[in-house]
């Protein structure tokens, strides 16, 4: 019998740009059309959920789900700085009055990676004037929507930029070791290590092409995504528009429940390397605990573990089963996640992602069952724990994998759009609740 709470969300997760399609005045959508991409293929209509959302949300609440964690896209919603789309805006109303007519909590995410086109050209994420634009986007959304709204995430994997910035160091570190040692045949490898599809060998190499591309179409050579590596400062920038947006839209309306989430490994120190195990804790999670501290639950996403040695992140271990991503088939590592952070920071959590990227729909079913069962043992032991959001929904664009990494509870045949639920789907949706 299920030991989880007759409360307890149990739903999938998607993000805007990479299901809906022909997001055009987003930063991704213009980098996408570069001669010189780091994408292995452009999103164009992606899986069409913009038009589709009536079919993918009844096929969620049909297999049982109850919970939809989706993103609304601020480039349409702002297209061009300080003109708001009304069109856009009554299209995610009709979005959240279909999963309320379905019995689908809908939970909401402000940004999830991509930012119009023209905040990156105002100076991106490591500028000021983005927290005031940020905060004013929310206000709007609130607003416009607040009266369908419950949960909202300001900010999905807020300290994406510092993981992105440590994972090129590493690369470069790497590069040069073996160019000093000759050693010659093959590149390193160190895409695994971070929880976004991005290829880092392709933006390397084509970083001074690149250059002059993106000054054509941001104004600068070096424009300041998301996910750029990021400074300390706009690190500190991006907890400070959470914040500026969070007091924004609980003016609008104080009930909203609000927070953020954040990309987490379950680290596990070699012998050795506690120090540096605690060091990359403080790193990923526990510097941001002063301006989260206050929010009404934390947004959790984990995908596997990273071992570190005293030299830093290891690689995975030999003979281990590595996902599409590179990841290593790990599903423990969430019950490990969520005790470690309901140790030092007291608020409900919500596990906003949790997945595998595999053409093997089994080992998706294997996976489900047993990071369930971890969040089953954290609520058996009283950890508040709200709900558990599959990553994804649909099989999506990967960010710069493209459309070859299979995340998805639904497969989808993209010649023809059609849907095809896969035995995921129902396993996730018949578990039981209460």
């Amino acid at each position: 019998m299920s030991r989880l709470p007759k409360n307890f969300l149990i739903g999938a997760a998607t993000a805007a740009h990479q299901v809906e399609g022909n997001n055009i005045h987003s930063d991704y959508w213009a980098m996408e059309q570069m001669q010189h991409t780091s994408f292995n293929e452009p999103s164009l209509d992606a899986v069409d959920h913009y038009n589709r959302y009536e079919e993918d949300i009844k096929l969620m609440a049909r297999a049982g789900l109850n919970a939809y964690r989706f993103s609304i896209e601020w480039a349409r919603v702002e297209p061009k700085q300080g003109e708001f789309d009304e069109t856009e805006i009554e299209h995610y109303r009709k979005v959240l009055v279909f999963c309320r007519e379905n019995g689908v909590e809908p939970i909401v995410t402000m940004h999830h990676f991509t930012s119009p086109k023209w905040l990156i050209a105002n100076g991106g994420w490591e500028n000021e004037e983005t927290i005031e634009a940020f905060a004013k986007y929310c206000r709007y959304v609130a607003e416009k929507l607040g009266d369908l709204l419950h949960y909202v995430c300001t900010i999905n994997e807020a300290n994406m930029g510092l993981q992105v910035a440590a994972i090129a160091e590493r690369y470069k570190r790497q590069m040069a070791k073996k160019a000093m040692e000759a050693a010659g045949g093959g590149e390193a490898n160190v895409e695994g290590s971070v929880q976004v599809g991005m290829n880092f060998n392709a933006m390397m190499e084509n970083m001074q092409r690149q250059k002059e591309e993106y000054t054509e179409i941001f104004g600068t050579d070096s424009p300041q995504t998301f996910i750029s590596g990021r400074s300390k400062e706009g690190d500190i920038l991006v907890m400070r528009a959470h914040q500026a947006a969070k007091k924004a839209m609980k003016e609008v309306k104080p009930e909203l429940q609000i927070g953020l989430t954040l990309s987490l490994h379950d680290i596990q120190a070699q012998a050795g390397a506690e120090a540096e195990a605690v060091k990359e804790w403080e790193e990923e999670f526990a510097h941001y605990l002063p301006y989260i501290k206050e929010d009404d639950f934390f947004g959790l996403q984990n995908y596997t573990r990273s071992l570190i040695g005293t030299d830093g992140i290891l690689p995975n271990p030999d003979g281990a089963e590595l996902t599409q991503m590179d990841y290593e088939f790990y599903p423990r590592a969430l019950e490990h996640v969520i005790r470690r952070v309901h140790n030092e920071l007291d608020i409900p959590v919500m596990i906003t992602e949790n997945g595998i990227a595999t053409a093997d729909d089994g080992r998706r079913v294997a996976f489900i069952k047993e990071a369930l069962q971890g969040v089953e043992n954290c609520v058996s032991d009283g950890i508040p724990v709200l709900g558990y959001m599959h990553w994804s929904l649909l099989d999506n664009f990967e960010w710069q994998k493209g459309f070859g990494m299979t995340f998805g509870l639904i497969a989808v045949d993209r010649k023809t759009q059609t849907r095809h639920p896969k035995e995921s789907l129902g396993v996730l949706g018949g578990y039981k609740v209460g």
